[in-house]
């Protein structure tokens, strides 16, 4: 997948890809707007809307309602390199979920892609391309 990154003004920054715009900000005090999530907020919430995904497609794969249901992610950080450590996902069942399958649906929630990529991480090769308009 392509994804082509705008710089619309400020410390914004807008990812394209498909029909799909997804905006980036920065705090204030970096600089920003806050008028949007930063990219690493939407690194993090990457992470938690694809367990999502996952506990979804097996609860509806077993007719069990998702309706009460909620993941909570939280992270730990190196109190030094304030980089996160630990993403801690709290799988919120409600009343009557069958207790059975309550490892199950860890189990599903593991499976997570983006999780799995960062445990198996991909290379990254970083170019320059140079536009200029011929003379």
């Amino acid at each position: 997948m392509d994804i082509s990154v705008d710089f619309p003004g400020g410390a914004r920054v807008d990812a394209r890809f498909g029909s799909f715009i997804v905006r980036t900000d920065q705090p204030k005090a970096e600089g920003g707007e806050d008028a949007a999530p930063t990219p690493f907020e939407l690194f993090l919430g990457s992470l938690a809307t694809c367990a999502g995904y996952y506990v979804i497609g097996f609860c509806k794969a077993r007719n069990i309602s998702i309706e009460g249901i909620r993941l909570i992610q939280k992270d730990e950080r190196s109190s030094t390199t304030k980089m996160v450590e630990r993403i801690l996902i709290e799988i919120q069942l409600p009343q009557g979920f069958p207790k059975e399958y309550e490892s199950a649906v860890i189990r599903a929630a593991e499976k997570c892609l983006v999780k799995k990529h960062l445990e198996h991480p991909p290379s990254f090769a970083i170019t320059v391309a140079t536009n200029r308009a011929s003379s």
